[in-house]
């Protein structure tokens, strides 16, 4: 089974790239984030006609996620239903199968010492409670998305220069690490211990070509199903080419 997280910053303006990279790595289910659109304004259509069903959790303009799927998918839940939810559409969780798979966006948090960067922390505590209150680390689930946390210096191209900065601050690893602790293992890091491998690059200053990145996409997953994970991948070449997301997908096998 492959299971693939892309944020593809505009799910519409990015479509002519989705559909293409659908038919060519055929994952059985890519999570995807800042959909940026309406679930009624969703290209359903198009998705269907490449051959997967899509479940969506939108909102106008920002945010917004979805489960793009080759079988249909059951028993959804959007949003973490603890009474706190704020119009932000950043979680959904669906069956595949055996399995269940969550795609995730976490906020940016913007500055730290920010109202914004306040909101990531609590958010991030809220995924966790949620975990508590709702997950089995004993079954075989997945959640991939774009975390918007590196999760240590291995992951960031200039550890020093964005040191205790919004992505990288050791509040937010804290927290991440936290979920972590629950049950869920990085299985890119158990296929990968280098540095120097990144999913997201900043549009400005040339910082693709020179490999100025941060790994903050990731796939999390609890231990049944990471020990079936047989490979991770970035796909850097979905980074190329004219009006790319910032964004790399990022493809996980598993033998199941």
């Amino acid at each position: 089974m492959k299971i693939a997280t892309w944020n593809v910053n505009s799910i519409r303006k990015r479509l002519d790239r989705v559909i293409p990279w659908l038919a060519q790595h055929q994952p059985d289910v890519l999570c995807v984030q800042e959909t940026k659109v309406e679930d009624d304004s969703f290209p359903h259509a198009e998705i269907a006609g490449a051959g997967y069903h899509a479940l969506c959790h939108g909102q106008k303009a920002y945010n917004g996620v979805a489960l793009l799927s080759r079988g249909p998918a059951r028993a959804a839940m959007r949003g973490f239903g603890d009474g706190a939810e704020d119009g932000q559409a950043r979680f959904l969780v669906a069956d595949f199968g055996p399995l269940r798979v969550g795609t995730v966006y976490v906020p940016n948090g913007q500055t730290v010492g920010s109202e914004k960067f306040a909101y990531k922390l609590e958010w991030l505590r809220r995924w966790r409670r949620w975990l508590s209150a709702r997950a089995d680390a004993k079954a075989p689930w997945a959640f991939c998305g774009d975390i918007n946390v590196a999760p240590d210096d291995r992951d960031v191209y200039d550890p020093e220069g964005w040191k205790d900065q919004v992505l990288c601050h050791p509040d937010e690893r804290a927290a991440l690490a936290e979920i972590c602790r629950w049950g869920l293992v990085d299985v890119f890091r158990e296929h990968h211990a280098e540095g120097g491998l990144y999913s997201w690059w900043d549009y400005r200053q040339l910082s693709f070509p020179k490999n100025l990145g941060l790994r903050i996409d990731l796939i999390l997953c609890t231990a049944s199903l990471a020990a079936r994970c047989t490979s991770v991948a970035i796909d850097r070449g979905a980074r190329k080419g004219q009006n790319p997301s910032d964004h790399a997908p990022v493809i996980a096998e598993f033998d199941l």
